[in-house]
């Protein structure tokens, strides 16, 4: 394994967890998953477990609910989302967007001289954002990544992928959580690295 291994995966998880469905930057991704043999090629997890979520990702018909409807509710809203994608909402007491998690980040990157890439006003510690941000590490400033990963991600990210998985109700998103459960899983193993804990609030 390799960082180019984080920085291929980081790339294509964040963007499926970022844009909708329906966008330029995620259909391509969307259709390659759901005809393309990727789970021979996806560099973590066993491969029966891979093609485990391939079958559940390429099953979106089973589903009276559309990609894009999906993505809305999980997303966007305007109801109360079943995982809320941001890292603040689990590291602060007060589970508030921007809230003192968000900012440290900010700090981080901007100690770094690390400029966001945003589409929209949206929080840094967005998990699309995070994996992105993870992807462009790896690729850019590979000794910050242990540093960002068990600080900033890891901490509240397999908690957000379980309510992900528990509140998907949709074959695609539900394969997407467990695909993203495993290759973080696997970029921990791959770096070593020990999780900073932090009490989670949601």
């Amino acid at each position: 394994m390799s960082a180019e291994s984080i920085a291929a995966t980081g790339k294509i998880l964040g963007s499926l967890l970022y844009f909708s469905p329906d966008s330029e930057q995620a259909q391509p991704l969307f259709h390659w998953l759901q005809n393309h043999p990727w789970p021979q090629e996806w560099p973590y997890g066993e491969t029966d477990r891979l093609q485990q979520i391939a079958a559940c990702i390429t099953d979106s018909a089973a589903s009276n609910e559309s990609n894009e409807e999906a993505f809305q509710r999980l997303f966007v809203g305007p109801y109360a989302l079943p995982a809320p994608p941001w890292g603040s909402v689990y590291l602060d007491r007060e589970s508030v967007l921007f809230g003192d998690s968000t900012l440290n980040l900010r700090e981080w990157m901007r100690s770094h001289g690390i400029e966001p890439r945003k589409v929209q006003d949206e929080p840094e510690d967005q998990i699309g954002l995070m994996l992105m941000m993870s992807a462009w590490l790896a690729e850019n400033c590979p000794a910050l990544l242990d540093e960002f990963l068990s600080t900033h991600l890891f901490p509240w990210s397999f908690r957000y992928l379980t309510l992900l998985e528990e509140g998907a109700g949709h074959p695609v998103y539900l394969g997407i959580a467990r695909l993203a459960r495993i290759t973080l899983e696997g970029w921990q193993k791959q770096c070593g690295l020990k999780v900073a804990e932090h009490e989670l609030y949601h």
